[in-house]
């Protein structure tokens, strides 16, 4: 498949959770809470870029792995910071327990970033292999301190 009929096959999913992700912040009061929205939004697509080049190898392009695992370390190194303050949302997932059981959390936050820099983007066994950790990471927060 040539690389633009891919990145229009890619195109629409992901214009697609963009307008989804979109639609589940507005309303949405707490400036700290939108902050944090985004943040894990972003995190969304980077993790996304590099999914889809585990799932396909032949798309993988070590520029573009790059670039998506440069802002998904950066990122990650966000999430702790944007849940200092406990702000509240009727839309957000986040659970009280973040806040309970900062430690863990923060310590979960933490072993995203490692994640992130352990992954390798100049292959696509380097990308898979490294997502691995990633999606691990990811769910590991995910199940007890979001809804």
């Amino acid at each position: 498949m040539p690389r633009h009929s891919l990145c229009l096959t890619l195109a629409l999913p992901l214009a697609l959770i963009a307008a989804t992700a979109s639609l589940a912040h507005d309303g949405v009061k707490d400036p700290k809470v939108k902050e944090r929205m985004q943040i894990m939004k972003q995190i969304k697509a980077a993790t996304g870029v590099l999914g889809s080049m585990a799932k396909h190898p032949a798309s993988h392009d070590a520029d573009e792995a790059r670039a998506a695992r440069s802002d998904l370390i950066r990122l990650s190194k966000k999430v702790a910071p944007s849940f200092t303050t406990k702000a509240m949302d009727p839309k957000s997932e986040a659970r009280p327990a973040i806040w309970n059981n900062w430690d863990d959390f923060a310590a979960r936050a933490v072993a995203l970033t490692t994640a992130a820099e352990a992954l390798d983007p100049t292959s696509p066994q380097g990308v898979a292999a490294g997502m691995a950790g990633i999606g691990g990471a990811c769910g590991g927060c995910h199940k007890p301190y979001r809804d």
